[in-house]
């Protein structure tokens, strides 16, 4: 879950971890074929257009004949960079790559850190946010968020736990999570209640990318990090050497990130995510990244 106001793990090499991070003003567009923006009618779900709603996509965006999307490509199985180091997948491309198939147009992703890309949106640089956004009341009150999955937050510790750490009582202990994440929130509370009780106040090792915080786990220089649960439990999957610690909690939705004056569009999208759930291309694409446990099917503008 997060996010308040992202973990690309592209490989496992013999001596360790490898991780990328990316460029956050390079152009990528998304998955198809190797390269190039999706067409309409074949998103990596594999939807097909509905023409009743792509009779009412915006002129701006029928003229572009393609979403220009903000996202913070840092974030596994969510969002991450391909083996090129610059196309743009995972769960949350899939799924949105569904959503626009259905309003025939093409997408193209713009990596971008995950604190600017809301500033992108309202200021017209992206026609949508998709990157693994927290549903809250502050972002309501700047833009319109329509809910497409579920998800809560994961602790990740190295296996076996040989800090022997409790979630719980984390003062005085390393603990690392990304900036502008509701997990930086939760472990600025939590350090704020170590200290008002008389213990040491946790160190905070906050990155821009959860590629880092994850990496940091994963040497011992932090030994626990939050982080979104699909993304907490990809970590653990792809390395080897993580562990998820306790179970999940605050679980809320996710949502794309569209613009306050464009309400009439979010509906839209509420629409072609309805048509994606019922043709099946929506939970092929969780499938594919095995997340199908966050799906919903009450999607909605600013629930």
């Amino acid at each position: 879950m997060r996010r308040l106001s992202l973990i690309a793990v592209t490989g496992i090499v013999a001596a360790g971890l490898s991780l990328s991070a990316c460029g956050s003003d390079s152009l990528s567009t998304n998955p198809g074929s190797g390269g190039g923006s999706t067409p309409a009618g074949s998103s990596a779900a594999g939807g097909g257009v509905d023409q009743a709603l792509a009779a009412k996509v915006p002129a701006k965006l029928k003229s572009a004949g393609k979403i220009v999307v903000g996202t913070d490509p840092t974030y596994a199985p969510n969002e991450m960079l391909a083996s090129d180091g610059k196309t743009v997948e995972g769960f949350d491309v899939a799924v949105f790559d569904a959503v626009a198939a259905k309003l025939g147009l093409k997408t193209e992703y713009v990596p971008a850190g995950f604190g600017t890309i809301i500033l992108g949106v309202t200021s017209g640089k992206y026609d949508v946010g998709v990157s693994s956004f927290t549903i809250n009341p502050d972002r309501k009150k700047q833009v319109n968020m329509v809910s497409y999955y579920s998800a809560g937050t994961q602790w990740v510790v190295a296996k076996g736990n040989p800090e022997k750490v409790n979630m719980d009582d984390v003062c005085g202990k390393s603990v690392g999570a990304q900036k502008d994440t509701v997990q930086a929130e939760d472990l600025a509370a939590r350090s704020k209640k170590c200290t008002d009780g008389g213990k040491p106040a946790i160190t905070q090792v906050i990155q821009t990318g959860q590629d880092q915080v994850t990496a940091d786990v994963a040497s011992g220089k932090t030994v626990a990090m939050l982080a979104d649960s699909p993304v907490g439990l990809y970590a653990v999957k792809q390395t080897g050497t993580l562990e998820a610690l306790g179970d999940i909690y605050d679980s809320a939705p996710y949502g794309y990130v569209i613009p306050k004056d464009q309400t009439d569009f979010a509906n839209l999208v509420v629409d072609a995510l309805k048509a994606a759930k019922a043709d099946g291309s929506y939970e092929a694409a969780l499938k594919k990244y095995s997340v199908e446990a966050g799906a919903i099917d009450d999607f909605a503008v600013n629930p």
